[in-house]
């Protein structure tokens, strides 16, 4: 059974995400969460500080993902952890990540703290795979995983399988 705090968060996501961070009264959230709005304060303090929460629910589930693939020890594994990450997100989870997405834009945090982690990682991955220049590619490949994940959620191309072959063979993986 979800708790009263899970409840208003997922009920913000999905209002959020929906309508707009702007056009979504704490109200509106606390009606659907079917909880007091009061309730939305004592837990958050403000609209933003829920909105913060919601985006940090997102942030762990995340960095759950990559943390497990940047343990792996060789090099090779770790780019294919990463590249095969997007195309991994299971059907059942297309909307919450559609709505983390829409919000992050909304909010224009895009970058966060998490993904600092993703890019030193990576940057290591393709120093030690002796890249030219590491920075650059890391930031290719998280552009491209961006796009991949955003094409993934938006479209859900038939040919996705296709599109993972062509990018594991670019990196010769």
């Amino acid at each position: 059974m979800k708790t009263k705090k899970e409840q208003i968060l997922n009920s913000a996501l999905t209002l959020f995400g929906t309508h707009g961070f702007d056009a979504t009264s704490t109200n509106k959230v606390a009606k659907a969460a079917g909880v007091s709005e009061g309730l939305i304060f004592r837990h958050f303090q403000s609209k933003k500080g829920l909105l913060n929460a919601v985006m940090a629910s997102g942030v762990e589930r995340a960095e759950q993902s990559y943390n497990e693939i940047l343990s792996l020890k060789k090099p090779k594994d770790v780019l294919r952890g990463i590249i095969e990450l997007p195309f991994s997100i299971e059907k059942k989870e297309h909307s919450y990540w559609k709505l983390l997405y829409s919000l992050k834009w909304q909010a224009g945090e895009y970058e966060d703290n998490s993904s600092a982690q993703l890019k030193k990682g990576l940057n290591k991955v393709f120093k030690d795979l002796k890249y030219k220049d590491p920075k650059a590619e890391t930031e290719i490949l998280l552009s491209i995983m961006d796009g991949m994940a955003m094409t993934i959620l938006l479209r859900n191309p038939r040919n996705k399988k296709a599109i993972l072959e062509v990018l594991l063979k670019k990196y010769k993986l």
